[in-house]
Parts: C-alpha cells; structure tokens; sequence
C-alpha cells in the first residue's frame, strides 16, 4: 500500500463519515452502533466492501422520505446487522478455521 493511497483511503472515509454527522441524531447513534458491531464482528470485505457506505445510503433516503430509523430497520438492530452480513465471511470463522474446527460449531 503506497503512501498515496493511504491519503486516499483518508479522503474517502472522512467523506463517509462527513455523510454520517449529516444524518439525523438518532441515525447517527444507530449507524455508530452497527459500525462498532460491524468492527467487533469483523466481516473480511467490510473496509474494502461497500457495507458501510451501503448502509449511509439506505439512512440517507429514510430521512429524505421522513421515516424513523427504527421504522427502517425494525427494533432488533442486531438481527438487522447480522442479517446483512450472514454470507459474509468473519475473522472468527478463519480464527475456527486456523484451530482446527469448523465455523460455526463447537467440539463436544
């Protein structure tokens, strides 16, 4: 990774997040929640995915319609998170996979 596209990738994610502090409060704690969600869980494309800028886009036309972001995305934000990521593969599922076991299960 060169010098210049660190300065690039900089650019694009104060962008992002200069969409975000355009957002409503209550979107915004929402979108903060699922980025530290997103960050804990770690889906492997999520920095270089469109994941997050997905998610900007979809809160940026609740607002434009008037919706709550709760109406958007139902009370279980969680669920909604987990949901948008399931296909997507995880640091956890490659830390079961450098041990040994298989994602997703438990040895008994």
């Amino acid at each position: 990774m060169s010098i210049r596209d660190i300065i690039e990738g900089k650019k694009h994610w104060r962008a992002h997040m200069a969409r975000v502090k355009a957002l409503p409060p209550d979107y915004q704690i929402v979108y903060k929640e699922m980025q530290r969600y997103f960050f804990k869980v770690g889906p492997v494309d999520l920095v270089e995915g469109d994941l997050l800028s997905g998610i900007v886009d979809f809160f940026e036309e609740g607002v434009a319609t008037g919706r709550g972001v709760l109406e958007l995305l139902g009370d279980d934000v969680a669920a909604f998170c987990d949901d948008l990521i399931k296909d997507s593969r995880t640091y956890a599922d490659i830390h079961q996979e450098s041990i040994g076991g298989k994602s997703g299960t438990a040895d008994k």
